[in-house]
């Protein structure tokens, strides 16, 4: 059994919690700019926010929590965009003992109520009057659910006024009982398959992750102005982690709670790190290449992004000569400098996760001076267990176990781990908790339920989700994802769902990116009817075009080079509507609800076989 270990550089301290990092900021540097948040009543300004001011805005809000009669080891429940007062609200439950019960602002109303009564939450603070009339819809199944704040309309102000006559001594008394083994936090996974399950992360979780991972990203958080802006949901691991360790460490932290302003706040904020997942990277690469085309400069870009590519590759090897180097030098001064600029322009490493981002576009990313960090976890994890380090990054992996962390294969290729990240279990679900772990030589190792291999360096790389594997009529075993990702780099391509369970061969459902294509018919001379319904009607209008059908073609053929022929995607079909969060096909962190989708489109699966 193949199996590599890190040795631990940090040990969890047997007192104290998270909060701990906002006084010892506060102490340290009481001036220094820990934050930035928007104003929207003064033109959505961005107001710097001082340790100090945290910490007592922190306090302040703990304080109303206790008067609204919270309890230590009570739930509280979350319920908004990534903002501000999310990470003001998650420091002062903590601050105030209790736990928080993060809730994607997106779910509906059954999923909010399912949390609330499954987790026993007695407060619940939502953003605004949509997730306030949510959580109102469903109190008959929350009886123990005593109050709704919602942030939109004063209500932590008002929270805060309701907590002035709460002493100083008396919430300081409840953090200071917070222990490493207390409650932090309970995450209800995304609910792929079935009711989402609460994973319980205590603080000592949180502080070894952050514990070791802001020590060996150093890069990230350490450096001088070091800052991010958060977009994804803080409802996931993924960024609650990333708002923890910039707290810790001091790193300027930005949120952004729209798409459609991102762009904006990028170049307003001008952060030197971001995390995304790889759609989003893919997104921007896509929408670059398809601007460039429309603007008669495509075989610029095609000749920057191959040198990228190649810069990158060459940095692996014996490293890029004089001639690449000057050919980048160009490019840099026509193409990358702009690319960068979307980022904000002083980014300088980016991390993803959620899935595997494909080589071809982290070859790019570095290439143009944006190394694309890949790392590996699970909500059960606290976020990583894996990462590409600067100066230790290995494109096709997810880098190597953090510092106290192991890896191992079980026997049918399995990745199993250990380490001071890993959660304890369920809540309250004990047969779950018993089927997550596997005992080897005294220790008990997580299942992943992902597949993977294990170098001797002890870089891993993800080789599908072991639920998802594929068996043909053939009895030939097909990892969807290997394909999947590959088909949705393509820039006309939204989603791909791999099929062929029990069936002759393998095939594919497609869909189609709106925007993309909308660019796409520009460049190619398209006047297809245009009726109501904007950009899903072109759509409707393009999914039988012939030359759609040949990009679509390009983009199997491509993802087919890296299987071998029985794998391949031999028929596909491209649907008229494409999948996403408000309908059902995706998680909040745009991960694919299989049975769903093969629910839905059965008829369009079928017809694939005829």
């Amino acid at each position: 059994m193949r199996a590599y270990s890190a040795p631990s550089t940090y040990v969890v301290p047997t007192t104290g919690s998270l909060t701990d990092d906002l006084l010892a900021g506060a102490a340290a540097h009481p001036r220094r700019v820990v934050a930035a948040r928007r104003v929207p009543h003064d033109g959505g300004a961005w107001v710097d926010v001082t340790s100090t001011e945290l910490l007592t805005r922190v306090r302040d809000l703990a304080k109303g929590l206790v008067a609204a009669g919270v309890q230590p080891g009570d739930r509280v429940a979350l319920v908004s965009r990534t903002r501000f007062e999310w990470t003001l609200t998650d420091y002062a439950i903590w601050y105030a003992g209790a736990v928080t019960v993060p809730i994607y602002e997106t779910s509906s109303p059954d999923q909010i109520a399912w949390i609330l009564a499954d987790s026993g939450c007695v407060l619940v603070v939502v953003e605004t009057d949509v997730h306030h009339e949510r959580v109102t819809t469903v109190s008959a199944q929350t009886p123990q659910l005593r109050r709704v704040v919602q942030i939109e309309g004063a209500g932590l102000d008002a929270l805060v006024r309701e907590g002035s006559g709460v002493s100083d001594t008396d919430v300081e008394a409840r953090r200071a009982a917070v222990t490493p083994d207390s409650i932090a936090t309970v995450i209800y996974t995304s609910g792929t398959t079935g009711r989402p399950k609460g994973c319980v992360l205590t603080h000592a979780n949180f502080m070894f992750e952050l514990g070791v991972a802001t020590g060996v990203l150093e890069e990230l958080f350490d450096t001088d102005g070091a800052s991010t802006l958060l977009f994804l949901p803080l409802a996931h691991v993924f960024a609650r982690v990333i708002q923890i360790g910039a707290i810790r460490q001091g790193a300027k932290l930005g949120h952004c709670a729209e798409v459609r302003t991102l762009l904006d706040d990028l170049a307003a904020f001008e952060p030197t790190f971001v995390l995304a997942v790889p759609r989003v990277f893919e997104k921007v690469f896509n929408t670059a290449s398809q601007r460039a085309a429309a603007d008669g400069r495509g075989k610029i870009f095609d000749a920057a992004a191959a040198t990228a590519v190649t810069y990158s590759q060459a940095i692996d090897r014996s490293g890029p000569g004089p001639v690449l180097r000057a050919r980048r030098a160009v490019f840099d001064r026509l193409v990358y400098r702009k690319l960068r600029a979307v980022l904000g322009g002083e980014v300088r490493y980016a991390v993803s996760g959620g899935a595997p981002l494909g080589e071809r576009l982290a070859h790019f990313y570095r290439g143009i001076g944006v190394p694309v960090l890949e790392g590996y976890g699970l909500t059960e994890t606290t976020a990583a267990l894996t990462v590409n380090l600067p100066g230790h990054h290995r494109i096709g992996t997810v880098g190597q176990p953090i510092p106290g962390t192991g890896v191992r294969l079980a026997d049918d290729g399995e990745l199993l781990f250990a380490g001071g990240q890993v959660f304890g279990g369920y809540w309250h679900d004990d047969a779950a908790t018993a089927d997550a772990f596997e005992e080897f030589d005294g220790r008990s190792w997580l299942r992943t339920g992902d597949m993977g291999e294990i170098d001797d360096n002890g870089y891993v790389r993800i080789t599908g989700r072991k639920k998802e594997i594929l068996v043909t009529a053939g009895g030939k075993n097909v990892a969807p994802s290997v394909l999947e990702d590959r088909v949705r780099a393509h820039h006309l391509v939204s989603q791909c769902m791999v099929v062929g369970d029990g069936r002759p061969f393998v095939a594919a459902l497609v869909t189609l990116d709106a925007g993309a294509l909308e660019i796409w018919t520009e460049t190619h001379s398209k006047q297809p009817p245009r009726r109501k319904g904007g950009l899903a009607s072109l759509v409707a209008a393009l999914v039988d075009d012939p030359d759609v059908l040949t990009e679509v073609q390009r983009a199997i053929d491509t993802a087919n080079q890296a299987v071998s022929q029985a794998e391949a995607i031999r028929k596909f079909t491209v649907l008229s509507v494409d999948w996403a969060e408000d309908s059902g096909e995706l998680t909040p962190t745009l991960k694919l609800k299989r049975a769903v989708v093969m629910r839905r489109f059965h008829h369009d699966i079928e017809a694939l076989y005829v």
